[in-house]
This record gives structure tokens, C-alpha cells and sequence, in this order.
């Protein structure tokens, strides 16, 4: 006789069975953690990276309205301000000197006679010298006059150095010097520009904008370029977009700068819940959130928590100055949060985490048992029509 367990047996089986079916959810493979999870890293004190979640909710979205736009930190390049001239006579200087004279001179041929042996009246005599360069050491040498260090001069001091070398040696000398070519008192222009080289500057002052439209502007758009300064040694950065017609980073040049523009596209990554993982690049000079969102395709119907999309940011300049990276939370159940995301700017490096549903795991595991047992069933329900 063949005994049958009882039903009480039989369903505390199935409960036993079910049980630890459904702890094996806990193990399933999942694209990220859940909503609840990225709340909770935020309040456990031991984590190696502390993070801030903040709301994005009307209160939110008023503290928007005084933001500035969106990019790269400003002020950088502001940090390399300097005073300096651009009127200072350097080594490799080429130089043109004109040195007039009256009465009997050293450069010309002196007075000439008059009819009847009278003498002409004094006339001034001009006698131009070109193409003197300073030497390495900072000096020139010119005829009658010797030797001359003016290196760190001005055309008018080297000007007056002649006049007083001259003293007693011609009648009434007057010097005039004009600086030909000055590659002491230029910039350089580098990297993703439409004309690199040399730009001499101009005791009209020249400001960092004027020497990028002078080479013919970037050959990419502003929002994608970046403009990195280098100053005596010391460096900043900043977008080429960021940077407003004589604001402070639009800084008076000076000589020696070397001015880089470089192609590089801003972009954000989206993870979690979405129809793919990816890198997008924004492709225009300002992207919101709303947008950035619709070019993933949004949240995953199938897997995806609404409530819970959230926007990881990581600046570097706030680290530096002692403040913890934010994670922004968007609930996407609530109308107001798509006004806020279409008045929420993106910044370069944004990632976009949305994460998925309580329930994904359990819809998942069903998924599993479906493709296990289907076989199953439908190897019985061919052999029952057969019987």
C-alpha cells in the first residue's frame, strides 16, 4: 500500500520550497543598486566616499532659477591675473633707428657751400639704420655711439641713451627708434585653432578673446573647446564658451603666453535601468536634464523605478574646497519634476542612474522558472493529447 503525505506535509513543502526559490532573487544579476540602496549609502557613516542626495523638488527648482549656466567652474583662468607691459625691448628685438642732425654730422655729408662762397643754413640731415637686432645679451651697437644694453628698456629710453652717446660728437642729435619685430612682446597660439603661431602684442593691450579671433577662432564649437593658459609656469583651463568678452578670465595678455585651444566634446554617461548603457555627447552649448533623458529613451518601463532617477555629479574645484560630492533624486511620478528637469542644466561628466524596481528581481526569477518549466509543460501537454 502506498501511503500519500498529508496536505498539512505537502504545503509545508511548498512553503519550504517556494522560500528558497525566492532567496535566490537575492542573486540574480541586477544593472545597479535600488532607489532604497543609493538613500541608504548616503546615511552610513562608514562609507569610503561620502555623498549628499538632495531633492529635486519646487524648493529645488526655485535655488535653479539663481544658478549660473552650465559648464566648467569660472573664475579659472582669472587665478593667472598678472600686471605687466608689453612695451619692454627683449632679446631678438629687431630694431629700426633714425638719427637726425643738423649743422656738420656724422652720418651725412655735412654743410655744402652757397653761391659766392656763402655758406647754406643749417639744415637738419636724417640718417636711418634698419634691421638692428638685440643680441642675447640685450644689447645693440650702433656707429659713434658703441655699445648699448637695452634689454628691458623702451623705444623712448633707448632713444635718450643715444642722444646723450652722441653729446659732443654731433650738433643737436635726435634719435627715433621704432620696434620693427618683437618676439619678446608676443603670445603663441597652439592646438585646435584655424591659425597657430606668433602674435605680436600692442600697447593697445590685447585681451585673451582678441588673440583667438585674430587666428581665426576654434575649429570646433566653444562649448567644446578647451582654453588652457599657460603663464610663467603656472596653468588653467577653462571652456572657450565659459569665457565672457572682457570678464576677469578674459585676461590682458602678456608677453610669452602660450595659448592652447583643445577639442574636447562634453559629454554625459547613463547606467541602470535604461534601454542601453551609454555615453552621450551633448552636442549643443546647453543640455537639460529633461533632454538628456529623452535621448537615452528614458526610464525602462519594464524595469525601471520612476521615483527614482538619479543624477550623480562629481566637481572637482567644490572637492577641493571641502565639499562632498551630490547625487540629485528626481521622482518622475510627480508632474513638477519634468518643469524642474527641463530648467536643470547638465554638466560636463554627469552620470544619469536610473535605478531599478523593487519588484525587478521577482519579475526577473518568474522569467527564469518560465524558461525552466515550459519545456516541462509542454512535453505533458503533448503527451496527454496523445493519450
Amino acid at each position: 500500500m502506498i501511503s500519500h503525505p498529508s496536505p498539512r506535509l505537502r504545503l509545508t513543502g511548498a512553503m519550504a520550497t517556494l522560500s528558497i526559490l525566492l532567496s535566490g532573487c537575492a542573486t540574480l544579476p541586477s544593472s545597479g543598486p535600488t532607489g532604497r540602496q543609493v538613500l541608504n549609502g548616503a546615511k552610513n557613516p562608514e562609507a569610503g566616499l561620502g555623498f549628499d542626495v538632495v531633492e529635486l523638488d519646487g524648493a529645488a527648482f526655485q535655488k535653479l532659477q539663481q544658478l549660473q549656466p552650465a559648464g566648467r567652474a569660472t573664475g579659472q583662468l582669472a587665478a593667472l591675473a598678472r600686471e605687466g607691459r608689453v612695451d619692454r625691448i627683449a632679446p631678438g628685438d629687431v630694431l629700426q633707428v633714425s638719427i637726425y642732425e643738423v649743422g656738420m654730422t656724422l652720418f651725412s655729408s655735412g654743410r655744402t657751400a652757397g653761391p659766392a662762397g656763402s655758406v647754406e643754413p643749417d639744415t637738419a640731415h636724417a640718417q636711418a639704420i634698419n634691421a638692428v637686432t638685440v643680441a642675447s645679451d640685450g644689447t645693440i651697437r650702433l656707429p659713434y655711439v658703441g655699445r648699448l644694453l637695452v634689454a628691458g628698456s623702451t623705444p623712448y629710453d633707448v632713444q635718450r641713451m643715444i642722444e646723450q652717446a652722441l653729446q659732443g660728437k654731433s650738433q643737436s642729435p635726435q634719435a627715433m627708434v621704432t620696434v620693427v619685430n618683437s618676439p619678446g612682446n608676443s603670445v603663441y597660439m597652439l592646438g585646435d585653432v584655424v591659425r597657430t603661431g606668433r602674435i605680436p602684442l600692442t600697447p593697445a593691450r590685447e585681451r585673451l578673446l582678441d588673440a583667438i579671433a585674430t587666428s581665426g577662432g576654434s575649429r570646433v564649437s566653444g562649448a567644446d573647446t578647451l582654453v588652457r593658459l599657460t603663464r610663467g609656469g603656472e596653468h588653467a583651463e577653462m571652456r572657450l564658451g565659459d569665457v565672457r568678452p572682457g570678464s576677469s578670465d578674459d585676461l590682458t595678455l602678456l608677453p610669452g603666453d602660450r595659448i592652447e585651444l583643445v577639442n574636447e566634446p562634453r559629454s554625459y554617461s547613463a547606467f541602470g535601468a535604461t534601454p542601453k548603457v551609454s555615453q552621450v555627447p551633448f552636442g549643443e552649448p546647453n543640455l537639460s536634464l529633461a533632454e538628456a533623458l529623452a535621448r537615452i529613451g528614458g526610464p525602462n518601463d519594464a524595469q525601471a523605478d520612476p521615483k527614482a532617477v538619479f543624477l550623480f555629479r562629481y566637481d572637482a574645484a567644490a572637492i577641493a574646497a571641502g565639499e562632498r560630492p551630490v547625487i540629485y533624486r528626481l521622482n518622475l511620478m510627480k508632474p513638477e519634476s519634468y518643469i524642474i528637469a527641463q530648467n536643470f542644466p547638465m554638466h560636463d561628466k554627469d552620470l544619469i542612474y536610473i535605478a531599478n524596481s523593487a519588484s525587478n528581481p521577482v519579475t526577473k526569477f518568474v522569467a527564469i522558472l518560465n524558461q525552466l518549466f515550459a519545456p516541462l509543460l509542454t512535453a505533458k501537454v503533448l503527451t496527454d493529447n496523445r493519450n
